[in-house]
């Protein structure tokens, strides 16, 4: 998972673009650097590379005699790790939660399918270590825990499959599983059926079946969004 920036910048990064992205300032909003200099107590150096950050998150534009304004939502870059964060932890949670789900549920059974093609045998000893650590973390309420094996895990059924593009969306899975653990939008110890369902998976790559591989993991992201309609209606 990508960090913020530290110090002041990171500071200042962390309450506006959170602020952003929770509509404090709704699109079309005009910031006006010396008013965040004076707002924040920074340099204009430091304000500079805050907004830098956020033009690249498409969040804002610079315009010349303007100011800084802030994107019509359609245009952010929903993809960026910390976007994603951001939004998540403000009010939006379980729209964006769900979107997120939406997607893996389209792009992690294909994925999983395409593993149990490709994937070396320094693969399947991976996942099948994950799966273990799954099991081994899945009761007495070690959530913290359990997602880095879970994290692991899904990263590397999106690598495995031998498509640059999937292996990118692992930033944003991951996200969304920390999301979940961190928002408290997950049991106090995860869904049996969900971590025997893991174990399957990793059983279906290694012997190279795509069809059990695809489906199963169908089966989770079904079972994902299944829990969103009870703890994030």
């Amino acid at each position: 998972m990508s960090t913020p920036g530290r110090g002041l910048h990171g500071r200042v990064l962390e309450s506006l673009g959170p602020a952003i992205t929770a509509g404090e300032y709704p699109p079309g909003s005009v910031l006006r650097t010396d008013e965040l200099v004076q707002e924040f107590d920074v340099s204009r150096s430091v304000m500079r590379e805050v907004v830098r950050v956020l033009e690249s998150m498409h969040l804002v534009e610079s315009r010349r005699r303007v100011g800084v304004t802030v994107r019509p939502r359609a245009e952010w870059n929903v993809y960026d790790p910390q976007v994603i964060r951001w939004r998540l932890a403000g009010a939006d949670r379980p729209h964006q939660l769900r979107s997120l789900t939406v997607l893996r549920s389209a792009i992690e059974p294909a994925a999983a399918g395409l593993a149990a093609k490709y994937a070396t045998a320094a693969h399947c000893a991976e996942l099948t270590e994950c799966a273990l650590g799954l099991v081994a973390t899945s009761r007495g309420q070690q959530l913290e825990q359990y997602l880095v094996h879970d994290v692991a895990f899904h990263r590397v059924i999106l690598n495995a499959s031998g498509n640059e593009m999937f292996a990118r969306l692992g930033d944003v899975v991951e996200e969304v599983l920390a999301g979940r653990t961190h928002h408290a939008v997950m049991f106090e110890d995860p869904d049996p059926a969900a971590v025997t369902l893991h174990v399957q998976v990793a059983e279906a790559v290694r012997a190279g079946d795509a069809v059990r591989a695809e489906r199963l993991t169908r089966e989770i992201t079904v079972g994902a969004l299944q829990e969103l309609d009870i703890l994030a209606p």
